[in-house]
């Protein structure tokens, strides 16, 4: 019978890879018998704490059963789990992926004191008054009338872009850098590229040049932006 419970080195340190088809009496007992024999021989060379990275495979487990998997692992003093892993995703770190990379049309007004959050990229049609704010984790498109904040890459994403004209806005910012844009002294329209570049500040260029700016991004949409 094939063990429920294998450990396999790797170049940063140890795995130990659960059979996803074996039923959890089985992998909880195989882990145990895996475990005492690790301890067995280490026992004679006085070793430090092992951090095991735990692989389930097709077999997504709930935090009860992990909670379980830790437990065991508690037992021994020398051994702990660093991280588990499988090849599936909750349903709801689905969604978030799904959100995180689809394009948003919003045509909405952002009043004064209003904070809107958005994930994935956002083509931005309506007004954001001065004093309000709008977060967006991935790119903002911005063909409506901003007059408050704006964030591309909210939180801390510094390869996203704010393409368009803002010059009406208080403030631009991309991940953690930021511009007062009453600073800028520059002038903008709707091809003007925001970004961040290899120095970490915030960059200004033309749309025509995206290749040049961002070829991750201009890849990603075929090159169909034309100068």
């Amino acid at each position: 019978m094939q063990d429920a419970a294998v450990l396999k080195g790797t170049k940063d340190g140890y795995e130990i890879i659960l059979d996803e088809n074996a039923n959890l009496k089985d992998i909880f007992s195989s882990l145990r018998k895996l475990l005492d024999n690790l301890k067995t021989q280490t026992a004679s060379t006085n070793p430090q704490t092992i951090a095991f990275d735990i692989y389930t495979g097709m077999r997504l487990w709930p935090a009860a059963d992990r909670s379980e998997l830790e437990k065991i692992f508690s037992d021994y003093s020398t051994f702990s789990v660093h991280k588990i892993t499988s090849d599936v995703i909750t349903k709801e770190e689905s969604n978030r992926i799904l959100e995180q990379s689809s394009v948003h049309i919003v045509d909405r007004v952002i009043r004064n004191g209003q904070e809107v959050h958005i994930q994935g990229d956002v083509l931005f049609l309506g007004t954001v008054h001065e004093g309000g704010k709008l977060f967006v984790g991935g790119n903002i498109f911005v063909l409506g009338n901003v007059q408050g904040i704006i964030q591309a890459g909210a939180p801390d994403l510094e390869d996203k872009m704010i393409i368009g004209d803002v010059h009406n806005a208080q403030q631009v910012r991309i991940g953690e850098q930021f511009e007062i844009v009453a600073d800028m002294k520059r002038e903008m329209n709707s091809g003007t590229v925001i970004y961040v570049n290899d120095l970490h500040v915030l960059d200004y260029g033309k749309v025509e040049n995206l290749k040049q700016i961002n070829p991750k991004f201009y890849n990603q949409i075929g090159g169909v932006i034309n100068g």
